[in-house]
């Protein structure tokens, strides 16, 4: 282990390479058809927030429930560049990368209403599900609390040799918890293959970010560190992938972690239970009209007319089919048995 003041003299210049790694990687063009199951991938965590938040009004679900509306195109173009094995873990608004990552919308809607066709039998509810299968390790509560849980995860890769990348998401608001900082110096110091995903959607619980925030630049936070960050346009699917595409190169290279954020927008408030008084209904509106991460794509493939009016309505119509059988599925799906209240407490415990 180097001694501190031996890194701390190197840093600089350890950061400028590990900058210049992370220009190296660059995805393919899209094809058309990649273009399009984007688009729906959006479409359906769009679609299935909005059903969720039905629900929830219907009192159908209960307790904590956050809507990832509006940051679609964060989870997709990061999990797009993905390969087999890799991992991720989140924070508590955390639906839209249980459906990125490829689990079943039937789990997913199931564990929000309770019942025991969840992914955590009915226990967990909307921050608490896992899928092993899809290397997804959860959706975490304490705020920040994932990060050091990634972390682990990346340390656990390099351990094995695997050659595999933890992508580890949090918001603008947990990028001031301290553990974040432990977490960022570890993964430096050892050189693990971690991609810190920075949500930034302006206002963390409810407070704007310069009111909370000494310097609102979060890509910057691990300058102390030596680890490179970005700032990207979290509303465009393509610049996500990009940005993602030369990250994760640069962590399986074995260069070490690198910082994104991801400027992006919620646009309900941070819970169910939020009226958002802190922002106003133009500002939601004019985001909504001028950066909206499934419109900016659509137009797009208009445009260079990768797809039609009548292909991107067929693809709307079959998410909302899905959706909609995710949802009657949940209702119809029972509730635990009050035995399952002493199962899954221990590790190694058989339900």
């Amino acid at each position: 282990m180097a001694r501190p003041t031996k890194k701390s003299k190197t840093a600089p210049k350890k950061a400028a390479a590990s900058q210049a790694s992370t220009r190296k990687a660059k995805p393919a063009k899209p094809s058309p058809e990649l273009q399009r199951e984007l688009y729906r991938q959006m479409l359906l965590i769009r679609r299935f927030e909005e059903k969720a938040g039905q629900l929830y009004g219907m009192g159908l679900i209960g307790g904590f429930c956050h809507l990832y509306i509006g940051q679609e195109a964060v989870v997709v173009g990061m999990q797009s560049i993905l390969e087999e094995g890799d991992t991720v873990i989140t924070a508590y608004r955390d639906h839209g990368h249980m459906l990125a990552c490829g689990m079943d919308p039937d789990g997913v809607m199931a564990e929000l209403t309770g019942r025991r066709g969840g992914y955590s039998k009915g226990k967990g509810g909307s921050m608490h599900m896992f899928s092993a299968e899809k290397n997804f390790y959860g959706g975490h509560g304490i705020v920040g609390a994932n990060v050091s849980l990634g972390t682990g995860i990346a340390f656990a890769h390099k351990y094995k040799e695997d050659n595999r990348v933890s992508l580890t998401y949090f918001g603008d608001g947990a990028a001031n918890q301290g553990q974040v900082y432990e977490s960022f110096n570890m993964a430096s110091l050892w050189k693990l293959p971690v991609i810190y995903i920075i949500e930034n959607n302006k206002y963390a619980m409810g407070t704007a970010i310069n009111r909370s925030s000494a310097t609102v630049d979060l890509c910057h936070r691990g300058g102390a560190h030596g680890i490179p960050g970005e700032q990207v346009d979290g509303m465009d699917v393509m610049a996500v992938r990009e940005a993602g595409a030369k990250a994760v190169a640069h962590a399986r290279a074995g260069e070490g972690p690198v910082i994104l954020e991801m400027v992006t927008y919620r646009y309900r408030g941070h819970s169910m239970s939020d009226p958002a008084k802190y922002r106003t209904r133009e500002e939601v509106q004019k985001v909504r009209e001028e950066r909206d991460p499934i419109d900016h794509l659509r137009d797009e493939m208009l445009a260079a007319k990768t797809a039609d009016e009548a292909a991107l309505k067929e693809i709307d119509k079959q998410v909302r089919e899905v959706v909609n059988a995710s949802a009657e599925f949940a209702q119809n799906s029972q509730e635990p048995d009050p035995g399952e209240l002493w199962t899954d407490v221990l590790a190694g415990q058989v339900a």
